[in-house]
């Protein structure tokens, strides 16, 4: 399984959520260490810099993803948000948020990894409070659990990405019909 953090829901707190993947059947854990954490929240361009982590922050990371992932769940399903997932998130996004400052090259914003997680639970707050909420959709790959926002013309997108998933679909359907296609005639 490819190690490399990616970006393809449209949304930081969905993407955040993604860092579990393939939920139904392998799960693969993005954060396995303090270091992988902080390096998604470094790719992510939520901060420019952060303090090393420790095994706490990662432990807290992944209460508040599976959070998120629960309450995106339930709103992509029209069901009641969970009450104790919304407990989690809430409680996250009131700790201070990174902060970015300007500086004599431009923006640069330094967090701690709460910081970091505190600024990922307030975009779901608002991601799930917005207007984005029916745009939100499964990636179509039955083996992979991303959620994302389809901005396609018509609502017509059916992966998290061709990269990820679309082009594995298309070439296993490819090669189911080859298969079964009668051999031709000699």
């Amino acid at each position: 399984m490819n190690l490399d953090h990616v970006f393809v829901c449209g949304h930081p707190a969905l993407d955040f959520a993604a860092t579990l993947r393939a939920r139904r059947s392998t799960r693969f854990e993005m954060f396995v260490t303090p270091e992988r954490l902080n390096a998604w929240y470094l790719e992510s361009g939520l901060v420019d810099t952060i303090t090393p982590g420790k095994e706490d922050d990662v432990q807290q990371a992944t209460t508040v993803r599976e959070a998120v992932y629960r309450l995106v769940t339930d709103r992509r399903l029209g069901e009641e948000f969970d009450r104790e997932a919304l407990g989690v998130l809430n409680a996250a996004a009131r700790k201070a948020p990174a902060t970015p400052q300007l500086t004599l090259s431009g923006r640069h914003t330094d967090a701690t990894p709460e910081q970091a997680l505190a600024t990922v639970a307030r975009q779901a707050v608002e991601l799930l409070s917005g207007p984005d909420v029916p745009l939100m959709k499964e990636c179509g790959n039955p083996e992979c659990t991303r959620v994302y926002i389809d901005r396609s013309r018509g609502m017509r997108r059916q992966w998290c990405g061709m990269e990820s998933c679309g082009n594995k679909i298309k070439a296993a359907a490819y090669r189911a019909r080859k298969k079964s296609a009668p051999a031709a005639a000699h």
